[in-house]
């Protein structure tokens, strides 16, 4: 696989939620969303997947693709970080994520409904939680509703992963 391609797609229907401060499931005209409102506490989605065997060990690039429930103008800010679970790497009793990276004050659409999409690179290695081929892992989403402008709900509606 060369770089640049896509490893994983994820949707909402794969997310594992944390036990609290979770984003929830919704659905705008039939599609399956999840909901991070803009509050006091950072709401979050856990998505868990396979480094495919295809990944040639180089860095990571998120791509979240988001809409507004009502927002028009504001900004809105997103977090993601990985959890390595691989071999013997994670005792799954408790949380490992690495250190999130941040995409932060983007412009949301002038139009609500309308689909944005943002991304967030990793370097290979401990930014992404040294996660290797075949290795379980976790990454999870986080809108910072704390720090972000935009009002109303941000709904998830894919997050793709890229080498990069």
């Amino acid at each position: 696989m060369a770089s640049g391609d896509t490893l994983l797609v994820f949707l909402p229907a794969n997310n594992v939620p944390p036990s609290s401060d979770y984003a929830t499931f919704d659905t705008r005209n039939g599609h399956l969303v999840l909901d991070f409102r803009p509050d006091t506490a950072n709401e979050s989605a856990i998505f868990p997947g396979v480094m495919p065997r295809s990944y040639s060990g180089g860095g990571l690039t998120v791509y979240i693709h988001y809409a507004m429930s009502t927002a028009t103008t504001g900004d809105i800010d997103w977090d993601v970080s990985f959890e390595r679970i691989g071999d013997q790497q994670q005792d799954i009793d408790s949380d490992g994520f690495a250190a999130a990276n941040s995409v932060d004050n983007t412009t949301v659409p002038g139009t609500s409904g309308n689909v944005d999409i943002v991304s967030v690179a990793f370097t290979d290695g401990a930014d992404m939680d040294s996660i290797a081929v075949g290795e379980a892992f976790r990454m999870k989403i986080t809108r910072d509703g704390i720090s972000d402008t935009a009002t109303g709900d941000a709904e998830l509606l894919r997050v793709e992963i890229k080498e990069t």
